[in-house]
């Protein structure tokens, strides 16, 4: 088992290489950089100036064959930028300079990947704060989203996909499979919004809060209240989570239980006379689970960092999905490839954790013959 250990951790170099290789190309080849996003904000503030001098009473027309004469000139380096005429070659070189782009692509990736090793992710382009600081800001609302959302979403899925392996072509299994759809069809963010409007004041319910993951006086109050507050402010956001997550996984452990229920070996374990839940508790349930349960720590990690955007947009959680989501609007290119490297590496480890938790569920599985 260690010398497989090894060999994943070995693989996980490459492919970790591979995702920012890729990754960093396709960034930062599309426009609308970091550099064009200061250049818009700077040549759309000259824009107000101008508007306001001449609004005053100022020489309009003469402002007009200034900046007419300005923009003709030409932008330096081998890089233009839109939005950028008019202004000195020297200050364009000077903004290219500050955020790392008098440097061809590649010296750029190497360097960038140089202080990843270290886990220096530098500091934020337009927030003017080090990017590790604001990942741990944000990890609690992300923490809280995605934990709890996982763990709800196994105890329901878990007994729910069971009970309707056992029970199919039933009743129960129809209409629950009516429910499950239902869940599936319906976007999370959707399901948030409906929750909204019906439990958060919007046009019939005032019982939970709009915003935020704790109340404005939380830290005043006592520890049992703390808790309580907390997860009045969770219970929406992780509803409407759990309504469409569950079903995949519900549908997956009924598959994965009905799929050992047909084997021989059930077959042979009935006629030795063993007792129908002996059967399916004492050997199909540790088979079946086996791919449902090993699942858990890439699920947590994708609920974590990527399935909660709209959510936390929608209830207003600051957390890092949001966060993800505001660093790719504005090109704040440290904080999109400093997130991109830690979550890469985090969810390459837990795939390994998955694989490890199979030995763990059934020790029978041995990796050391398998070629990763």
């Amino acid at each position: 088992m260690l010398a497989y250990i090894v060999r994943r951790l070995l693989l996980i170099v490459p492919t970790l290489l591979g995702i920012m290789i890729i990754n960093f190309v396709i960034v930062q080849s599309a426009p609308g950089g970091p550099v064009e996003q200061l250049i818009g904000q700077i040549t759309g503030e000259l824009s107000d100036i101008t508007e306001r001098v001449a609004q005053d009473g100022g020489d309009l027309a003469s402002g007009e064959q200034q900046a007419g004469a300005a923009s003709q000139q030409e932008v330096g380096g081998s890089r233009t930028y839109r939005g950028a005429q008019g202004l000195d070659p020297e200050f364009i070189a000077e903004i290219e300079k500050q955020f790392g782009f008098d440097k061809p692509m590649h010296e750029r990736f190497l360097l960038m990947m140089g202080s990843y090793i270290t886990f220096d992710f530098g500091e934020s382009f337009f927030r003017d704060e080090k990017v590790v600081d604001l990942v741990i800001d944000k990890m609690p609302v992300s923490i809280s989203l995605g934990l709890w959302t996982t763990l709800l979403v196994y105890l329901i899925s878990i007994p729910l996909g069971v009970a309707k392996a056992v029970r199919d072509g039933s009743r129960f299994d129809i209409w629950t499979s009516a429910v499950v759809i239902v869940g599936y069809a319906i976007p999370n963010f959707l399901f948030a919004v409906l929750l909204l409007i019906v439990f958060a004041g919007g046009s019939y319910l005032d019982w939970f809060p709009l915003r935020g993951l704790v109340s404005e006086n939380w830290d005043s109050l006592s520890w049992p209240d703390r808790i309580v507050d907390y997860f009045w402010h969770l219970t929406l956001p992780i509803t409407a989570m759990v309504i469409g997550g569950f079903a995949t996984l519900t549908m997956l452990t009924k598959n994965s239980f009905l799929d050992q229920i047909r084997q021989q070996y059930v077959t042979t374990a009935r006629a030795k006379g063993l007792g129908e839940n002996r059967v399916l508790y004492g050997h199909v349930f540790r088979n079946a689970m086996l791919i449902v349960i090993a699942g858990f720590p890439g699920a947590f990690v994708s609920i974590l960092f990527t399935g909660s955007v709209f959510i936390e947009i929608i209830f207003s959680l600051d957390g890092l999905g949001l966060l993800g989501f505001e660093a790719a609007f504005a090109r704040d290119y440290p904080l999109i490839f400093g997130t991109l490297f830690f979550f890469s590496l985090l969810g390459l480890l837990m795939n390994l954790v998955g694989d490890l938790m199979y030995t763990v569920i059934d020790p029978r599985i041995d990796f050391e013959s398998r070629e990763v």
